[in-house]
């Protein structure tokens, strides 16, 4: 009898992601926001592979299942890219890599353009809304922030 697979938790600067890592990052990240979310736009913003990145992801076995990563912005750390397979969604996979994120993140300030319907759920994290609705690629969203704790 085989174990159930499970989702590993890893996190890794862009130097240490492998290409077929990467390869599985970017290609989920276009099959939800480029097509299933008809958003055509360049995914690949240039921004991955600065030195202060960190990517976040479950994955089972090679397969990609959820994923963010974690810009460093100006003394403010960034949450995007916050992405879900299809076939992993409602297992708790994404509230589990914004709590690590926050982990990785500290007591720094962290950020996110969060799609409006989702603003609940990143309030649950000590997220609050910081300005007023807008569009990105036709989709509303909301700019959300958390301070630093213990200041």
């Amino acid at each position: 009898m085989h174990p159930e697979p499970h989702d590993e938790l890893r996190v890794a600067s862009f130097r240490d992601l492998d290409t077929t890592t990467l390869y599985e990052i970017l290609k989920l990240r276009s099959e939800v926001f480029v097509v299933e979310q008809e958003c055509p736009y360049l995914d690949p913003d240039g921004r991955d592979a600065e030195p202060g990145t960190r990517h976040v992801w479950f994955a089972q076995g090679k397969h990609v299942r959820a994923y963010l990563r974690i810009l460093s912005d100006h003394g403010v750390e960034r949450i995007g890219r916050v992405v879900t397979a299809p076939d992993a969604r409602g297992a708790g996979l994404a509230g589990r890599l914004v709590e690590e994120a926050l982990r990785v993140i500290g007591n720094r300030p962290a950020a996110l353009d969060a799609q409006a319907h989702l603003a609940g759920f990143y309030a649950r994290y000590g997220f609050e809304t910081t300005g007023p609705e807008f569009l990105e690629d036709g989709i509303p969203h909301v700019p959300m922030a958390r301070l630093c704790h213990g200041t």
